[in-house]
């Protein structure tokens, strides 16, 4: 079942499907590691539409909610990805 980034919750993981539009968003987006097959998790989500913060590639990256509507991707299993420095 495919939804768009903005609408997964923290702690559901996704992989990127595609990224809408063009242009100089959607290039930033894919120079920040945001491309179609990588798989990313929702982690936090700002109050009152602010941004979420997800993780890639060992990362951590805060979004738009805006730029988070234009990013379709396929729900994976459930459940976080081990990180070493998460229980610090």
């Amino acid at each position: 079942m495919g939804r768009y980034l903005g609408d997964l919750k923290p702690g559901e993981r996704a992989c990127v499907e595609h990224i809408e539009g063009g242009g100089a968003l959607r290039r930033r987006m894919m120079d920040m590691g945001i491309v179609p097959g990588v798989e990313l998790e929702v982690i936090r989500c700002a109050p009152w539409g602010g941004p979420l913060q997800i993780r890639l590639k060992g990362y951590y990256l805060a979004m738009r909610r805006g730029e988070c509507a234009k990013i379709f991707v396929k729900e994976t299993h459930q459940g976080s990805i081990e990180h070493p420095l998460a229980s610090r």
